[in-house]
């Protein structure tokens, strides 16, 4: 399909540099040169601001993503055996280390890969899924990526099947369900599908969106809600209130990627640029800029003392989003949009002198947190954002000399 800009070749060529060079120079030597554990395998990423570790504690879900972006670089950018060996580095330790007896997928291990913490979310199944799927890629291992099936299916056990995940609350007081997961469906089936050639990831990705579409879409309000009840009832609560404005802008360019997949499918494009739309207005801080953490649809008092931070990652899927808005569109406004939030996010987050960038910033700005790694925080927002609009500014480039 045909992708258009208004940015012209100079402008480009800028943001191709920064983004490219950002990745390569930047951030992906930061997570290299400090996060790998040569004695016990895998990575340890809680890391202060110049690398120092602060605990090595390790974080499976973690160790899938940066296995993942590093297949999607040999994948993407270039075969170099340096990235294989660590994504290999990574696969091993998830192995080995990853899993219960009953097949259940720890969130946290020690250094040496015993057990700390067994979560009710499946998000380490969602990312070793990924993992694997792109390694098998990489390396043409059709046993690796029957293995990535095979954890997808019992992923989506635990997810469709009651009782087999203790609930997060008791269902028959106040029945709930939350947009992250048909979110991360779509992700993960997204990559699966690259290596897999099987039906159930387009049937899961389709039921994913039109889930969304149905129950999480307010159009009362116009806004993609967090937490919502039965065939997507507001639950007018604190916590049914709270909006999460990055979370639905990173929804929407998965749905925009998939227009773009299907040739820039109009039902798909439209969806995903409404949600967009809405949680750009709900979420940019008309004040001091950037996006505000949470809000509440009906404009009150959020619960979370860190409503109004500005944390890195839904400023990194606000930048795929916008860009790819504009690509699918050539609307001047989502143009803006995107220079708008990269001027921001520019101007706070990175850290020029030990590299990477900041997590966490206060409303004005202000760094809240040194640390560049802890348990949420790894090798993945920031890099995934990086490669994506990259090789999005190449793409759009070589259809312009077409």
């Amino acid at each position: 399909m045909k992708l258009t800009s208004k940015l012209d070749q100079t402008q480009t060529d800028h943001f191709i540099a920064v983004f490219r060079d950002g990745l390569l120079t930047d951030t992906l030597p930061f997570w290299i040169d400090h996060c790998v554990d040569r004695e016990c395998g895998g990575f340890t990423f809680a890391l202060d601001r110049d690398g120092t570790l602060l605990s090595t504690d390790k974080y499976l879900w973690l160790h899938g993503r940066f296995v993942w972006l590093l297949s999607e670089l040999c994948l993407r950018v270039e075969a170099k055996q340096e990235w294989l060996e660590l994504a290999e580095h990574g696969m091993k330790f998830i192995l080995e280390h990853g899993f219960a007896e009953n097949g259940k997928m720890y969130f946290s291990v020690d250094r040496k890969g015993r057990p700390l913490r067994m979560r009710r979310y499946v998000f380490s199944e969602a990312f070793a899924v990924m993992a694997m799927a792109s390694l098998s890629r990489v390396k043409n291992d059709s046993t690796l990526a029957d293995r990535a099936m095979a954890l997808f299916r019992r992923m989506m056990d635990y997810y469709t099947i009651p009782g087999m995940i203790e609930p997060k609350f008791d269902s028959t007081t106040r029945p709930m369900k939350g947009l992250s997961m048909p979110m991360i469906v779509i992700s993960t089936t997204q990559v699966l599908r690259e290596a897999v050639d099987s039906s159930l990831c387009q049937k899961w990705i389709d039921y994913s969106i039109a889930e969304i579409e149905a129950d999480f879409m307010n159009h009362q309000y116009e806004a993609v809600l967090e937490t919502v009840g039965p065939n997507g009832i507001l639950i007018d609560t604190m916590e049914g209130r709270t909006l999460t404005p990055g979370h639905a802008i990173e929804v929407a360019w998965f749905i925009l990627h998939e227009a773009v997949i299907r040739g820039n499918d109009d039902h798909l494009r439209r969806m995903g640029l409404t949600i967009l739309d809405w949680m750009w207005e709900r979420g940019w801080d008309k004040k001091y800029g950037g996006i505000l953490y949470y809000t509440d649809v009906k404009g009150l008092s959020c619960s979370e003392y860190w409503h109004d931070m500005k944390f890195w990652w839904p400023h990194n899927e606000t930048m795929i989003a916008s860009l790819l808005a504009h690509f699918l569109t050539g609307d001047d406004k989502y143009l803006a949009m995107f220079k708008q939030v990269h001027d921001w996010v520019y101007a706070y987050f990175p850290d020029p002198e030990y590299g990477e960038w900041y997590g966490y910033l206060h409303r004005d700005g202000s760094v809240s947190s040194r640390l560049k790694g802890n348990q949420w925080k790894g090798p993945f927002h920031l890099p995934r954002m990086q490669l994506y609009c990259w090789k999005l500014l190449e793409e759009v480039t070589k259809a312009k000399h077409l």
